[in-house]
C-alpha cells in the first residue's frame, strides 16, 4: 500500500503539539472518540482486578495524562510511570497532572516515535495505548510495535488497546463510519464531522481488532481479549504468559 499521501510523522507531532487542552478532560477523555471515558474506565477497572499490586506503567501515546492519571486511582501501589509520546506539550501537560495526583512517583518521559524507541525488558506490569497505533503504517510496523511492547512487560502483564479500528468487509466499514459521521454531527455539527473526517483521511491508518489481535498473537502474547467495542471504536488487549 502507498502510504506516501499521509501525514508524516513531524506533521502529526505538530498537530498535537497544538491541542494539548482537547486531550485534558479526564471528565470526558477524547470527546472524538465514541465511548472514550467508557474505555477508560474499563481498562483501569480490569487493570485494577488482574492486578492490585502494579507497580510500572508504559503509557504509550500518552497525551496529556488521562490514562495514566486513571489508572493511579485503580493501582494504589503504582509508583513508576514511563510516558511516550512524540508532543513535548503533551509530556509537558502529562507529567504536571501526574506529580500533582500522586507526589513522588517516578516519572521517565520518553519524546519520540515508538517506532525508534528503546522500552528495555520485563520493565512493565501494564501498557496502555491509546489513540496512538492507528498512526502505524504498513503490517511490518504493527508486527515489530507488537513485539517491543511485548519483550518490555513483565511476565502476566497486559497491553491494553483503546483506539480507530477498521472492520473487514467494506458495507461493514461503511455503516460504522455513518454511524460514526452521526456521533460527530451529534456531538457538534457536520463542519466538524466534515473536519474530523479530513484529518483521519490525512493522519491514520487502522486495521480491524481482529487483524490486530492476531498479529498480538504473533508476538508472543499468550491470550487476548476485548472489552468493548461501538462503532469503529474499540478497546481490547493481551496478556503476556
Amino acid at each position: 500500500m502507498d502510504y506516501s499521501g499521509k501525514s508524516t510523522t513531524e506533521e502529526i507531532r505538530a498537530r498535537f503539539d497544538a491541542d494539548v487542552e482537547r486531550f485534558s478532560n479526564l471528565e470526558t477523555g477524547q470527546s472524538a472518540a465514541m465511548d472514550s471515558r467508557l474505555m477508560l474506565d474499563l481498562a483501569a477497572s480490569v487493570c485494577g482486578a488482574m492486578r492490585p499490586e502494579a507497580e510500572a506503567l508504559l503509557d504509550i501515546g500518552c497525551g496529556a495524562g488521562n490514562y495514566t492519571l486513571r489508572l493511579l486511582d485503580a493501582l494504589p501501589r503504582l509508583h513508576s510511570v514511563t510516558a511516550v509520546d512524540l508532543s513535548q506539550p503533551m509530556l509537558d501537560r502529562a507529567r504536571l497532572r501526574v506529580l500533582a495526583a500522586r507526589a513522588g512517583i517516578a516519572w521517565e518521559e520518553l519524546r519520540g516515535d515508538i517506532r525508534e524507541l528503546d522500552l528495555g525488558r520485563g520493565r512493565f506490569d501494564f501498557a496502555v495505548a491509546a489513540a496512538v497505533l492507528h498512526h502505524l503504517r504498513g503490517e511490518g510496523e504493527w508486527r515489530m510495535v507488537f513485539r517491543k511492547i511485548h519483550d518490555a512487560l513483565k511476565p502476566g502483564g497486559a497491553l491494553w488497546i483503546a483506539d480507530m479500528v477498521e472492520h473487514a468487509h467494506p458495507l461493514a466499514q461503511q455503516a460504522m463510519w455513518t454511524r460514526y459521521g452521526e456521533y460527530l454531527a451529534g456531538l457538534r455539527d457536520e463542519a466538524y464531522r466534515d473536519h474530523v473526517f479530513a484529518y483521519i483521511e490525512r493522519e491514520d491508518t487502522p486495521r480491524p481488532a481482529v487483524w490486530q489481535l492476531d498479529r498480538l498473537r504473533e508476538a508472543g502474547f499468550g491470550q487476548v481479549d476485548i472489552l468493548h467495542k461501538n462503532g469503529p471504536f474499540a478497546l481490547f488487549g493481551a496478556y503476556k504468559i
